[in-house]
């Protein structure tokens, strides 16, 4: 195997193979005839509106970078046969559909139009462009979906790719997202709203766990229900201030991305649970999840300077403190942190041992969670000091620190543990029924 490809153990090509090209059969008519129907619509349309900046008429046309924009058809079918099993083909198959649909739907519902005309090429970019221009009105703006697609592409190659590789695919697919301006294809709007979509599909399908979607309960907990109802109205509340902006400037469709992170997150209070954050046992997030719930967790992280800012962590006993979620500079003092949140990434550090026990914010924490995080505690400490948190630090940690003061025999019970946390100055925001939780996790 070339040094630029990452090692795979022994697959099954025979049947990567046949999903693989049952998958394209499906794919490439459905795109021409989906694609082909929202053009043709828009065509129909005596006046189609556009959104593009006055400074776009500097972006120069480049005819060769019709090379790099059209090479996504074939990596685009490629990259289905580039998988170890039939499960991945389907789960990049997914993707695709997704991006597809949904960008078809926007075209068909908001369709916009390119309004830069190409001047005459000849040799091969010529070609192309004639091509291009048999199937390809100047309709189907935003979002972008050869952007939406080029996400999904080069995040299925970044990690199978090394070295050289891998370096030189960054480049061809920077080379692809700029072909699209300087083709004329698209206007500058279309790119972070094909972004969006492109990381959209990446939530829904991740690599390493089912669909967030997939376990959807609708919850029983009230206060759970008002929460989402919360979110729901701030991503209703962005959505509007989308159409209103964008009726001045292109640039309101920007505000798609807080409508949708709140939207992600109203669906996690809802019943889809923690997964939506997309956070593993080392704290790590997804690369759509980081991107896709950045305005949300920019918020959330405000929100936490400002209620804590005059708030260190404090010792609670035998090198255990208990704080709100850490920045790195505080690091140092650590050899582990226990983090509560779902919300929050951890933070990397040499030397650091960050265990990640996703729960939602101002829920209650079920006592097996609670026990597993003051189990991780406990066996944490004999590396060095520990810092147990959530993202303020006065509930979630809270309940942990109090599980762990109880099973260590330096509480009697939860009313106990809880007065000692509060002794040391550290706000504790739970209600009384929790401290009976608190005595079943410690027992």
């Amino acid at each position: 195997m070339g040094e630029g490809v990452a090692s795979v153990p022994a697959v099954d090509r025979r049947a990567v193979f046949r999903a693989a090209a049952l998958w394209l059969i499906f794919l490439a008519p459905f795109f021409y005839l989906t694609y082909g129907t929202a053009n043709w619509l828009a065509s129909l349309r005596t006046e189609v509106p556009n959104l593009a900046f006055g400074w776009e008429k500097h972006i120069p046309f480049i005819a060769w970078t019709i090379l790099p924009y059209w090479s996504i058809n074939a990596f685009y079918a490629l990259s289905l046969f580039v998988n170890d099993t039939p499960t991945e083909v389907g789960r990049l198959a997914r993707r695709y559909l997704t991006a597809q649909v949904v960008a078809v739907l926007c075209f068909i519902a908001f369709p916009l139009q390119a309004i830069f005309v190409r001047p005459e090429t000849d040799g091969l970019p010529g070609f192309m462009f004639d091509v291009l221009g048999g199937f390809d009105k100047p309709f189907n703006q935003a979002p972008s979906l050869h952007i939406a697609l080029l996400v999904i592409i080069w995040d299925h190659w970044r990690v199978r790719l090394r070295g050289k590789a891998l370096a030189l695919w960054h480049v061809w697919s920077l080379l692809i997202g700029a072909s699209v301006l300087t083709t004329w294809q698209h206007h500058a709007i279309d790119i972070p709203t094909g972004a969006l979509l492109g990381l959209f599909a990446l939530w829904l399908f991740p690599a390493d766990k089912p669909s967030p979607l997939a376990g959807f309960r609708r919850t029983e907990d009230a206060k759970a229900w008002r929460l989402a109802t919360y979110y729901a109205a701030g991503a209703a509340a962005f959505l509007l201030l989308t159409v209103l902006a964008t009726l001045d400037s292109g640039a309101g469709l920007l505000l798609l991305w807080p409508s949708l992170a709140l939207a992600i997150v109203a669906t996690g209070f809802a019943g889809a649970g923690v997964g939506v954050f997309q956070k593993r046992p080392d704290g790590r997030v997804s690369l759509a999840s980081r991107w896709l719930l950045l305005p949300y967790r920019l918020g959330a992280r405000a929100n936490v300077r400002w209620w804590t800012r005059r708030l260190p962590a404090v010792e609670i006993a035998d090198g255990v403190f208990l704080g709100r979620v850490p920045n790195r500079n505080e690091l140092s003092t650590y050899a582990a942190v226990i983090d509560m949140t779902a919300e929050l990434p951890g933070v990397m550090a040499p030397g650091l041992a960050w265990h990640a026990f996703p729960t939602l914010d101002l829920l209650a924490v079920p006592a097996a969670r609670i026990r597993e995080a003051a189990l991780a505690v406990e066996e944490a400490r004999r590396h060095g000091p520990v810092l147990i948190c959530c993202a303020l630090g006065f509930q979630r940690s809270v309940v942990v620190a109090a599980c762990w003061l109880i099973r260590s025999g330096l509480a009697t019970g939860g009313a106990a543990a809880v007065a000692q946390i509060k002794a040391k100055g550290r706000p504790v925001h739970i209600a009384l029924e929790t401290y009976v939780v608190i005595e079943e996790a410690a027992r």
